[in-house]
């Protein structure tokens, strides 16, 4: 399966409707408004839906204002700017966190096999004979043992591939067209 989208297919549309540029920011954010935050409640509802669709799909933003935006000359330059820069912004995170995930892995591996060998040796050591408390000891340590090496075992196989999916979803939001239409 090809991993980008082809050129002749139509993107996906995600459309947004909004009163005025204002709802698309961060309100709090006191950055200009190319560098400012999307809105909470946009940036949701835009990654959802992006969500729907698969991550190599070319994507489509259409922003509906209701209303002219005081002291902005060109508002399709400044939502286009400002939306692919924060969803780049967030892709870098994102993939920033994977990382962190990825090396946390890597030290719960190294504890949880450490344990495990250390577990596993004092196991051994005990005499093996069973329905005795030494033989009780000795099978409790081995699952103790492999207990620990439930962490790794679940950030390798279940938490890294939403935190990739996130990060591919990021990245193509950050690539996709902005179109702005004005209802005044």
């Amino acid at each position: 399966m090809n991993s980008t989208a082809s050129p002749s297919a139509s993107p996906r549309l995600i459309e947004v409707k909004l009163g005025g540029i204002e709802q698309l920011f961060n309100s709090m954010d006191p950055s200009p408004f190319h560098e400012r935050d999307l809105d909470h409640d946009a940036e949701q509802f835009i990654l959802s839906w992006a969500q729907e669709f698969p991550s190599h799909s070319a994507l489509r933003l259409v922003v509906h204002l209701e209303r002219a935006p005081e002291a902005v000359a060109d508002p399709q330059a400044l939502i286009a700017e400002s939306v692919k820069h924060y969803f780049h912004y967030r892709a870098e995170m994102t993939r920033r966190e994977f990382r962190l995930l990825m090396m946390e892995g890597r030290v719960a591996l190294a504890i949880g096999l450490a344990f495990l060998i250390v577990c596993e040796l004092v196991a051994q050591s005990l005499p093996a004979a069973h329905g005795t408390w030494s033989g009780m000891v000795r099978q409790g340590l081995t699952i103790i043992g492999w207990v620990a090496m439930w962490r790794p075992l679940e950030i390798y196989l279940y938490r890294w591939w939403p935190v990739g999916r996130l990060e591919r979803v990021y990245r193509n939001l950050s690539q996709m067209q902005v179109e702005v239409c004005q209802k005044w």
